[in-house]
């Protein structure tokens, strides 16, 4: 698996309920990490919801979007890595936002909610 290894690189910041379209998700934790990688800069984004890690982003500071990006399984391991940004939409209780669905590279659909 080509997952970045965290401990290579070094906290940067982090959100608590980070947004998703604009919109805050109660419990989602988004650490952001960042090394050195010749002239650029690398950067991993980890997103958990409560108590479970949910996607991980990669790519470079000065690139638009992501490079590529993983999603946890149901038995915490990880879907096969996909090139570019995660699919992710909103789980809603009426307006309320209340988990999300992040599409994992086999077409799966994982549901985490807060």
């Amino acid at each position: 698996m080509d997952l970045p290894e965290l401990d290579e690189f070094v906290p940067h910041r982090t959100e608590d309920d980070a947004a998703f379209e604009g919109r805050p998700v109660p419990g989602l934790r988004a650490e952001f990490f960042r090394r050195p990688e010749g002239a650029r800069i690398a950067s991993v984004g980890r997103y958990s919801l409560g108590d479970r890690e949910v996607l991980l982003a990669w790519g470079f500071v000065d690139e638009e979007h992501c490079r590529r990006h993983a999603v946890r399984d149901a038995a915490g391991g990880w879907h096969p890595a996909a090139d570019g940004c995660p699919r992710v939409e909103l789980i809603r209780d009426g307006q309320a936002v209340i988990g999300l669905a992040v599409r994992a590279s086999t077409g799966d659909w994982v549901k985490t909610l807060a």
